[in-house]
């Protein structure tokens, strides 16, 4: 095993250039019962938008700290130390921008290394340590209080998460080992994979309280002072700590490999074997059940030196940097001070569609929301659904009861379009066909202000047609959403020549205070997810009219690594939505996209594919079967094949995308697939993965990121 006390660390300092140094400053506090307890506090001298993070330098000096502490213990000048942070956070991890800049696997081993030195010591001080989480806790935040003695949170942090497997690497300070050991193998198994896995989902304090993870929970107004009465109690024998899952009551020679065994097999149906983080987590929480921590611990220095260096974490830190910083700021979009104040929303349709508009219209922005459709009992239902929406929203805890009502008497519905008069911001939901939009418009323009901005939510239509029978075009403008509606995060915002600076400011800014993420694209047909996903689903249609069953074709697509297959896909978003958008590609582009007549003929049918339990595709229904009978030849693709055959098809779709300004650059195209369509953080998107494959190569001779985003030990 490593001695830490042996590690010349100073290549790593070579790094700290630029470093956000977070201090840790020590306070001593004299408890009721005389005791002293010396509390750090992490503090890196910025406001609450910028969290404390842990690079080399911070590291260090907090290492110093703890020496000093640990010294004066020894004395009997102490009998506790604490670590708290500055107002809201605690720690929100590793500073990533260092890590990604290591430079090489022995690097990137030291500062494992290092923050298993510095965070361990927390655990060998001679005298009790108190972590108090009093905010927000990531990754090696939270490490920093699983290498304490004792831990409590404060109610109201923001939250508690180990997200690295999102991010293509794993906890490395003691998360893997020291986690499992103190809350059992099932729960860590969930904090560490699941989780970052589900969109990187966070727990709140009190679900990480009722796993075990803290000692206390304690509200935000009197949360240190609380905090340190307790560990005063805990110091003076007053209070006894009790863990459900002391080592001794855990549970390890059956419990804990069927746990593993049953987590590996659900990642291997729900990921495939392509993505290395979730695997390489899943072996060190396998391994934590025995051993001493010094195993886990270099264990854990091992695998984060060789995921840091790979292929899948360079591509995640590009993606990861593409949605803190590119989303936050959209390439294109004008002056927000050039935005229409929205005072109303008007939404055309009381369909599904238009009621989750509605629903996160009320939510979000708090202004009456008006719908309307063609019948009384339409609107009525509508309004009806939402109404319920918002209770089960209530029920849930997420909103209070005055909250709930406010937003019920913010929703109206009614037939009398008359009463968009007073709308600042109208969309439609309608069913969608040109024609059928152009009427809709054409009828509400008469009825609106001159200044008020029409948004068109459809997934592929031009929005320069629909506009063009509007008597004021400069005032439309495409508001993509995606399905399901509360929950993804893109909205493309659709530019026509005509578009006024106005309505796109208006467009952006109602995205945004819909929590929403927008990118600008010119209006294209597909725009650009549903182009690209026209490109994957056509492909796939290409494989099964050959003959290849629908299971190999599933198959093939594995390595790009997308949430789900194809034809899973398909029956997600809808056979005949996806009929439609392929028709309408292959009619812009009839070289590149695939369609076939049959699609139309499955999309007639009640089911369509059968599923396994975890919701893969496995085959045709009889009733598709007998569809498809007489349409399918014999000559199936190799999955060799079929991949290639997308690789080079996205590549020269995404080239050709470029060149024609969809977007303004190619990091906008893996933002919106990032977000629009899931696609995995460890590709980066598109781009760098096809860079990698060589499918860049192989169409246009060049990449598209110079030099490609590879990890060190690839370079």
């Amino acid at each position: 095993m490593t001695n830490y006390d042996d590690v010349d660390f100073s290549p790593i300092l070579a790094l700290t250039d630029g470093e956000v140094v977070t201090h840790s400053p020590v306070r001593d506090i004299r408890l009721a019962s005389g005791k002293v307890l010396a509390l750090i506090t992490l503090d890196n001298g910025r406001d609450h938008t910028r969290p404390n993070t842990l690079g080399p330098a911070t590291l260090t000096e907090l290492g110093e700290t703890l020496t000093g502490l640990k010294a004066r213990a020894a004395a009997g000048e102490i009998q506790a130390v604490g670590i708290t942070g500055k107002q809201y956070i605690l720690a929100a991890g590793a500073d990533l921008s260092d890590i990604s800049k290591v430079g090489s696997k022995d690097n990137a081993r030291l500062i494992a290394q290092l923050g298993h030195k510095v965070l361990g010591s927390l655990s060998d001080l001679g005298v009790p340590s108190f972590a108090f989480v009093n905010g927000l806790a990531l990754g090696g935040g939270l490490e920093i209080a699983l290498n304490s003695t004792y831990r409590t949170v404060d109610a109201s942090a923001a939250a508690v998460a180990l997200p690295e497997v999102f991010l293509g690497i794993i906890p490395g300070w003691g998360g893997a080992y020291l986690l499992p050991n103190l809350i059992g193998i099932e729960n860590a198994l969930e904090v560490v994979i699941s989780n970052p896995l589900k969109q990187n989902r966070m727990l709140k304090p009190q679900q990480a309280f009722d796993y075990g993870i803290f000692d206390a929970i304690f509200p935000a107004a009197t949360y240190l002072e609380k905090s340190l009465a307790w560990a005063d109690a805990v110091l003076t024998g007053a209070i006894r700590v009790e863990r459900r899952n002391e080592p001794g009551k855990i549970e390890r020679l059956t419990k804990w490999p069927i746990a593993v065994k049953m987590a590996r097999g659900m990642l291997e149906s729900k990921i495939g074997t392509m993505p290395r983080s979730p695997y390489a987590a899943l072996e060190l929480l396998d391994k934590a059940r025995s051993g001493t921590k010094a195993e886990g611990f270099a264990r854990e220095d091992e695998a984060l030196s060789d995921l840091v260096t790979g292929d899948q974490f360079a591509a995640s830190m590009y993606a990861f940097d593409l949605v803190q910083k590119r989303a936050k700021r959209p390439v294109g979009a004008p002056d927000k001070a050039l935005a229409k104040k929205v005072t109303k929303v008007g939404i055309i349709g009381a369909g599904l569609m238009a009621s989750q508009f509605a629903l996160l219209f009320v939510r979000k922005l708090q202004v009456p929301v008006l719908i309307t459709d063609i019948d009384q009992a339409r609107v009525d239902k509508g309004v009806a659904h939402i109404h319920e929406e918002i209770g089960k929203l209530e029920a849930k805890g997420r909103v209070d009861a005055d909250t709930a009502n406010k937003l019920r008497a913010l929703i109206r519905g009614t037939v009398d379009k008359t009463e968009y008069a007073d709308a600042d911001f109208v969309i439609e939901a309608v069913f969608e066909e040109v024609g059928v939009k152009q009427q809709v418009f054409g009828e509400i323009e008469k009825i609106v202000a001159e200044d008020a901005i029409l948004a068109t939510n459809t997934s592929s239509l031009s929005v320069e047609e629909i506009g063009a029978k509007l008597e004021h075009p400069e005032r439309l403008v495409g508001f993509h959403f995606f399905n399901p509606v509360a929950v993804m995060p893109l909205i493309e915002v659709v530019k026509i020549p005509v578009t006024n600076e106005q309505t796109l400011s208006t467009a952006f800014v109602v995205a945004k205070s819909l929590g929403k993420n927008a990118v600008l694209t010119a209006d294209a047909p597909g725009f650009v997810v549903n182009r690209l996903l026209a490109k994957v689903m056509g492909e796939a249609a290409r494989a099964v009219y050959e003959g290849t069953p629908v299971h190999e074709v599933e198959k093939a697509f594995a390595p790009l690594g997308l949430p789900m297959g194809p034809f899973q896909l398909i029956d997600l978003v809808g056979w005949k939505v996806a009929a439609h958008v392929q028709d309408t590609m292959v009619h812009a582009f009839p070289d590149r996209f695939y369609a076939n007549e049959n699609f139309h003929a499955l999309a007639e049918l009640e089911q369509v594919v059968e599923k396994d339990k975890s919701g893969r595709v496995t085959g045709w229904t009889k009733a598709a079967e007998k569809a498809l009978k007489g349409a399918v030849g014999s000559t199936p693709a190799s999955a060799a094949t079929i991949l290639g055959r997308v690789q080079d098809g996205l590549a020269q779709e995404i080239r050709i995308m470029l060149d024609e300004n969809v977007v303004p650059e190619v990091e906008d195209i893996d933002l919106c697939l990032i977000l629009g369509a899931g696609w995995p953080f460890i590709d980066g998107g598109a781009s760098p993965y096809l860079d990698r494959e060589g499918a860049s190569e192989r169409v246009f001779g060049g990449t598209f990121h110079t030099p490609p985003i590879r990890g060190i030990a690839q370079r």
